[in-house]
């Protein structure tokens, strides 16, 4: 129901009007009645009704008045006009105010019943409208946002837009109207993620970045396009506050490319700009901020690489791990400092690669070839050389324990000559390999201090003492010469006393008499 007040000064026509007219039936209420202006007024302003009914001619405060005063405060209000045929033309004046419905006095039911019907129509029909409209815009809000993310894809992409284009999207997004240079960020999440992670870095990039026009994602990644900042070091400082949240949040890392600033019209070439400046990601790792001013310069990208397949084969069948280690460094830094085209990269990182499947076992072969493939999904310089590294790092501690498998078994064969002709003067490492092993003597004796340690003439000249020892510990009283000459020190009793002292800490003769004493007490 709609509220009417109804005022005339004419106690006749106000208590006439208030009985005859069928207000329910009209789809209103009466909701008070006044007697002149500046009681209606105050009515108004407590009841707040949809129609009023008012005689034009009254003291105090007139119909006209009323109407001007009204509409100030309460705009949506609508006037039925009373007025007498000698004041008609005057309550026209009105229209002004937007009255359009006049009754001259003295007017019947019919006449009061078909305005009011009248304005509800109109005040309905108003309604629906607003409704209609408000409808209409609650869409658009809610489309509107997708609307901006296809705009901004097609913005970057192959759909070319003209100013007139611009200007209309930019009045339909409440962007600003006025040139202003942007830029466009790019930003990739790293390691593995949910696809929801790049709504909630949308929001918080919306939030901790100024000047936010549009963003969207796109091919697995979130784009943004911002004013460009007279101060741009505040928005390096505003997209690393950006990377740290969503960290702290999600616990994944972002790499952020950012494009120069230019006229939005330009947007594909910084677009273009922000995909090379992501690239550049190849070198510099994840979790990097990458500008125009990372990527080489004309006198870098180019250049060769010394992969000497030869120096590392032999590298890794000796068994060196830190001198593979090294050279994989070498090799990898060059490959950083070189910044060839990414396809180049990759080709020499599989040239490494080969050459360990060439020399890795039978049993690792097939799994090594297989995981070849996986070197296409690694995406950084970084990821590449973990993944080589520790496939060399493999075949290489397998040449090495092969290898000290080797030398184990000459070392054991040696000790077992040792053993066996210790007593012999003329036993030296010499004859053990020119004569028993047939082996070159220098690299048998570095294989031997390699597995136990110590020098070959160190081991027989302890091996002959300690012997030695173990003979005065079973007889006793043994002569030096004796010993010097049984133990393989050719009767040279003052070499053997120097020797003996050396490893057992006293002379023959001393370490007698010391046995001699212990047994005694």
């Amino acid at each position: 129901m709609y509220k009417v007040l109804l005022v005339d000064d004419e106690r006749m026509i106000l208590e006439g009007i208030q009985q005859i007219v069928d207000w329910r039936s009209a789809g209103t209420e009466l909701v008070g009645t006044a007697r002149n202006g500046i009681e209606a007024y105050e009515l108004i302003v407590k009841e707040q009704p949809d129609f009023v009914i008012s005689d034009i001619s009254m003291p105090g405060l007139n119909g006209l008045e009323l109407v001007e005063k009204t509409l100030q405060l309460f705009p949506d209000i609508r006037f039925v006009m009373l007025t007498g045929y000698k004041d008609f033309e005057y309550a026209r004046s009105a229209m002004q105010y937007g009255v359009k419905h006049y009754l001259l006095k003295p007017c019947n039911e019919a006449q009061i019943y078909e305005a009011l019907a009248e304005l509800v129509a109109e005040r309905e029909e108003r309604q629906e409208r607003e409704q209609f409209v408000a409808g209409i815009k609650d869409k658009l809000n809610k489309v509107l946002p997708h609307v901006k993310e296809q705009f901004l894809r097609e913005l970057v992409s192959n759909k070319t837009y003209g100013r007139s284009d611009l200007d209309y999207y930019r009045g339909l997004f409440g962007l600003k109207a006025e040139e202003h240079p942007v830029r466009l960020l790019l930003f990739q999440l790293e390691h593995s993620h949910e696809y929801e992670h790049l709504f909630a870095l949308k929001n918080i990039a919306e939030d901790l970045l100024t000047d936010v026009l549009l963003g969207a994602t796109l091919n697995g990644r979130l784009l943004m396009l911002v004013h460009e900042t007279r101060e741009p070091a505040v928005l390096l400082r505003n997209i690393e506050e950006v990377k740290q949240t969503f960290l702290g949040f999600y616990s994944v890392e972002l790499t952020v490319a950012l494009s120069e600033a230019g006229p939005m019209e330009s947007a594909r070439k910084l677009y273009r700009e922000a995909l090379q400046c992501m690239n550049h990601r190849f070198y510099v790792g994840e979790g990097s901020l990458i500008t125009k001013g990372d990527l080489p310069t004309d006198d870098r990208g180019s250049g060769d690489v010394e992969l000497d397949e030869e120096r590392m084969a032999l590298l890794i069948k000796s068994g060196l791990s830190d001198e593979v280690e090294r050279e994989l460094e070498r090799l990898f830094c060059q490959l950083a400092q070189l910044c060839l085209e990414i396809g180049v990269t990759r080709s020499y990182v599989l040239e490494l690669y080969a050459i360990l499947i060439r020399l890795c076992s039978s049993e690792d072969r097939y799994r090594f070839t297989a995981q070849m493939a996986e070197i296409v999904g690694l995406d950084t310089l970084s990821s590449l050389k973990t993944f080589v590294k520790e496939a060399a790092l493999h075949v290489t501690s397998g040449y090495y324990k092969n290898s000290m498998s080797r030398r184990s078994s000459i070392v054991e064969r040696m000790i077992a000559i040792v053993e066996q002709h210790y007593m012999n003067a003329e036993l030296t490492l010499n004859g053990v390999a020119n004569e028993m092993l047939y082996m070159n003597p220098d690299y048998l004796g570095k294989v031997f201090k390699q597995v136990t340690g110590d020098n070959f003439s160190h081991y027989l000249s302890r091996l002959r003492i300690e012997k030695a020892a173990e003979q005065i510990r079973r007889s006793g009283d043994v002569k030096v010469f004796e010993l010097a000459d049984s133990y393989g020190f050719g009767g040279n009793s003052k070499y053997f006393s120097q020797a003996f002292k050396k490893w057992i800490g006293m002379t023959p003769t001393e370490y007698r008499k010391s046995l001699e004493e212990s047994r005694a007490n």
